[in-house]
């Protein structure tokens, strides 16, 4: 095996300095981020966060052995591995991964097939089995779809998942 890809755990908060001395030393980084929205005071802020916390990407020529290094390294707690030597991660994973990345390594998530318009199903909570309209789609990973209740159109917010398209 030659170069590979490799998991390594990081220190809390510590993705930056980890990434920044695997850079000097010369290894290859990959650090995919997912942008998420969370609530807070009474408004939705949208952050740039890890896609997998706690863990970079590391690559590394296996022959060379120099990868001892990556366990002394300032921000970094240890390489992933069973037994004594680091576990490789697929190549082909790393490759899926990377080609749902735009620039910046920023995680693209799948795109849904609902669109304004599509009647849906709730799958999940009180509304489950209820028959919808999407209205509208937030940027934010939400489904604003017209629920008919008592005669009413109702205006209700659902996660992408929580949803099904009708055929």
């Amino acid at each position: 095996m030659s170069s590979a890809w490799f998991l390594a755990q990081l220190k809390p908060n510590a993705q930056r300095i980890a990434e920044r001395n695997l850079h000097r030393q010369g290894f290859t980084t990959f650090l995919p981020k997912i942008e998420q929205s969370r609530r807070k005071d009474s408004r939705f802020v949208t952050e740039v966060k890890p896609l997998f916390p706690g863990y970079i990407f590391v690559q590394f020529d296996t022959r060379t052995g120099g990868w001892r290094a990556i366990n002394s390294t300032q921000g970094v707690t240890r390489l992933v591995s069973f037994g004594r030597d680091p576990a490789p991660v697929p190549d082909d994973l790393i490759d899926e991964i990377r080609a749902r990345c735009s620039d910046g390594d920023l995680f693209v998530p799948a795109q849904d097939t609902i669109g304004v318009g599509d009647v849906v199903t709730v799958a999940k909570g009180p509304f489950a089995d209820f028959t919808a309209t999407v209205a509208d789609l937030d940027p934010d990973q939400r489904v604003w779809v017209l629920i008919d209740l008592m005669g009413r159109k109702t205006r209700v917010s659902f996660n992408a998942g929580d949803l099904t398209k009708d055929a």
